[in-house]
C-alpha cells in the first residue's frame, strides 16, 4: 500500500451510498471529522439525492449514477460502504450488476459496513451500531496513513 503521509501523494477515499445517503452522510461526516484535512473524499452517489447529502457532509466532490461510480472508482486508494454495494440489486435495486462488479474489482482497499439488505443476510459477524462501525473503518485508514 502506499505511503500517502510520508511521500505527500494525495489519499483519495471513496464513499458509495444509495438512496437517501443518510449512511454515506454519516460515513463522510465520521471521515471528517477523524482524518487529516488534506484527504479528499469522493462521495459516490448511486442517485443525486444520496451524492447531495454526502455533500452536505463535506465530502470533497461528488457524482452520481452508474457511470459516474465506474469512472470515478479507479481514483479511490479506499473504498467505505454499505457491504450491499458489492451485492448486485441491493439498496432497492439502485445496484446494478455493473456497479457491483466495478466496486468490488476496484484497486482501492474496501472497507465494506456490514448493514443487511431485506434479501439477504451476514451470518457470524458481531453486530455493532453503525457509528461504531465508521469508526473502526476511520481507524484503519488512519492507521493505514500513519504506516504507509
Amino acid at each position: 500500500m502506499a505511503s500517502w503521509a510520508m511521500n505527500g501523494a494525495r489519499c483519495v477515499i471513496a464513499v458509495i451510498d444509495g438512496m437517501g445517503g443518510g449512511i454515506g452522510a454519516q460515513i463522510v461526516t465520521q471521515l471528517r471529522q477523524g482524518l487529516p484535512p488534506n484527504v479528499e473524499i469522493l462521495a459516490l452517489g448511486a442517485n443525486a439525492v444520496a451524492t447531495q447529502r454526502m455533500m452536505q457532509a463535506r465530502a470533497t466532490r461528488g457524482a452520481s449514477g452508474e457511470n459516474a461510480i465506474r469512472v470515478s472508482i479507479a481514483e479511490a486508494d479506499f473504498i467505505v460502504a454499505p457491504i450491499g454495494v458489492v451485492i448486485p440489486n441491493s439498496m432497492m435495486g439502485e445496484i446494478t450488476v455493473e456497479i457491483a462488479v466495478t466496486v468490488s474489482g476496484a484497486r482501492g482497499r474496501k472497507l465494506l459496513l456490514p448493514i443487511t439488505q431485506p434479501h439477504f443476510e451476514l451470518i457470524g459477524i458481531e453486530p455493532q451500531v453503525l457509528t461504531a462501525q465508521i469508526h473502526t473503518a476511520v481507524e484503519i485508514i488512519l492507521q493505514a496513513l500513519q504506516t504507509g
